[in-house]
């Protein structure tokens, strides 16, 4: 190929770009550059994560068919992690297939991400 593309953010579908750009701002200390009722984003890592809002969205449903791609975060204290996430208004995803090597949970607008020792 004679022409590259450079890599440069991960955009997730949102109902609300803003309330889970807050929620991931909280989770992972990045902040949000900028904010809009249907596109915000959230930089502070190596590739920015932005959110847009589409009308009709539909949760994705962990690990239902049709699930797309999710998240990975690293932490040096998991269950802890695990449980502040939860207080933040994630959820422990039933399903696990990780074992004891990643928890999945799901964001408010239930996205699918794994949290791992790191």
């Amino acid at each position: 190929m004679s022409n590259t593309i450079t890599f440069t953010s991960i955009v997730v579908n949102s109902a609300d770009p803003v309330a889970l750009a807050t929620f991931y701002a909280t989770a992972t200390g990045w902040k949000i550059t900028s904010a809009d009722p249907d596109f915000t984003t959230l930089d502070g890592g190596a590739t920015p994560i932005s959110f847009q809002r589409v009308e009709g969205y539909q949760v994705p449903r962990w690990p239902r068919p049709g699930h797309h791609l999710h998240l990975d975060f690293a932490a040096a204290d998991v269950p802890a992690t695990v449980k502040a996430l939860v207080e933040l208004g994630a959820a422990v995803a039933e399903e696990q297939p990780g074992g004891d090597d990643w928890v999945v949970l799901t964001d408010p607008e239930g996205h699918p991400f794994c949290v791992s020792a790191g």
